[in-house]
């Protein structure tokens, strides 16, 4: 009996190590192929004529990845007085165990906990251009004629960190020190904005997965510091909700955030309590979106994590998410009744993920089903492009969410 829990324990292993290798192999061979195809995006060097309609990768001498390696954004110029100021996502580390396991490929494909990237390499430009609202030359895409500025995260702090977190990894011993200093990147970024796009007539603050929690937490400086005369404002999160009860105690001990957005956590729900703050300060004069899958099957395995270490999703964990979705969605209409919702049950497609069984997409506005209907017949394209000329409209939003509590 005990050689052949030896032998299934040697199999296991060697099939993780396997599945390990593989994922590492295929995010370096797509690395490669962006860069041997021709499709890394080009340096735009200091001083240099910006051609319209071109993404640019921007490196920034005064931005820093979370591992120390450089940094660098993205910018696309279009119309002039149209911008999107885009957080982009890429995981969350909230306490010493998290922050010792960044991404890599062959840690997903491995399904080994991953909790954030921790740096900019070839394969990340995949995830934070050319595709959903980030799209050139697709005429479905109401953004394309838009200028953009796309905040990259290599962080692990939603965009709002400063500070050098020396960690001991609780499994392993090891220590080690992560760069949370995303609130360093974002000012970087909005300085070189500001340099491009000197003055939008009409601005989209938008983030998705940790860039939908960096929204209500720094749209108002984006609005009050680098563009206070843009009165055509409209922040817009998709995918951001992951309940957990210290998220103060790591914003403040361990990101070492601005004292006003670690005070302003004051629930499990990080997300609404920024939103709260945000609010308090702009009231109606800006537009609020929120959108998510009904059953994230992301956003439950980060939950799961949090309430039971394990880094994986299935159908009980994903139903529990439910419950705070609808919730959440709830509490932001009473935040005010302006607030503007996009649902959508897109089946999760990542079959490959070791552990993230069955739930629904995560993310929309980066994705290809950016352009897919719902059942209504509304896709999100559609749903967006309304609300930034000021048509609002709810969509897909379950009936829970409008049922009133005995």
């Amino acid at each position: 009996m005990e050689k052949n829990k030896d032998n299934l324990s040697n199999l296991r292993s060697r099939g993780l190590a396997f599945a390990y290798r593989v994922g590492d192999y295929v995010e370096e061979r797509i690395g490669q192929m962006v860069i041997e195809n021709g499709r890394e995006a080009p340096v735009l060097s200091e001083g240099a004529m910006v051609y319209p309609r071109v993404w640019y990768r921007v490196p920034l001498s005064d931005g820093i990845s979370g591992d120390g390696s450089e940094y660098h954004i993205y910018l696309k110029a279009a119309h002039k007085d149209k911008l999107v100021v885009f957080f982009s996502g890429g995981g969350v580390a909230w306490n010493a165990f998290t922050a010792a396991r960044p991404v890599t490929g062959g840690k997903v494909a491995a399904g080994l906990p991953n909790f954030y990237w921790n740096n900019l390499r070839p394969f990340t430009q995949i995830m934070n251009i050319n595709i959903g609202i980030t799209e050139n030359g697709n005429p479905a895409n109401p953004f394309e004629d838009w200028s953009f500025v796309i905040v990259t995260y290599a962080t692990g702090d939603f965009h709002v960190g400063d500070n050098d977190y020396t960690y001991t990894d609780s499994e392993t011993g090891e220590s080690g020190v992560v760069r949370f200093h995303g609130y360093q990147n974002f000012c970087a970024a909005m300085r070189k904005a500001k340099e491009i796009f000197p003055d939008p007539k009409k601005l989209l603050i938008a983030g998705d997965s940790a860039g939908a929690f960096a929204v209500p937490a720094l749209a108002a400086d984006v609005t009050d510091i680098w563009y206070p005369d843009c009165s055509d404002v409209t922040c817009f999160s998709d995918s951001g909700q992951l309940l957990y009860d210290n998220w103060q105690e790591t914003a403040r001990e361990m990101w070492k955030t601005r004292e006003d957005i670690w005070q302003a956590i004051r629930t499990p729900n990080i997300t609404l309590d920024w939103y709260h703050k945000l609010y308090a300060k702009k009231k109606d004069d800006v537009r609020y979106l929120y959108a998510c899958s009904t059953h994230d099957y992301l956003l439950s395995a980060y939950y799961n994590d949090v309430v039971n270490k394990e880094f994986t999703s299935d159908a009980e964990i994903q139903e529990a998410f439910y419950v705070q979705f609808v919730q959440m969605l709830r509490e932001l209409k009473e935040i005010t009744p302006g607030f503007t919702f996009f649902v959508n049950e897109f089946p999760n497609l990542m079959v490959m993920k070791r552990g993230m069984k069955g739930g629904t997409a995560h993310t929309c506005v980066r994705e290809k089903i950016f352009y897919l209907p719902v059942k209504s017949g509304v896709s999100m394209c559609k749903w967006l492009g309304d609300a930034v000329n000021g048509e609002l409209y709810d969509v897909g939003v379950p009936e829970e969410v409008t049922e009133k509590t005995p």
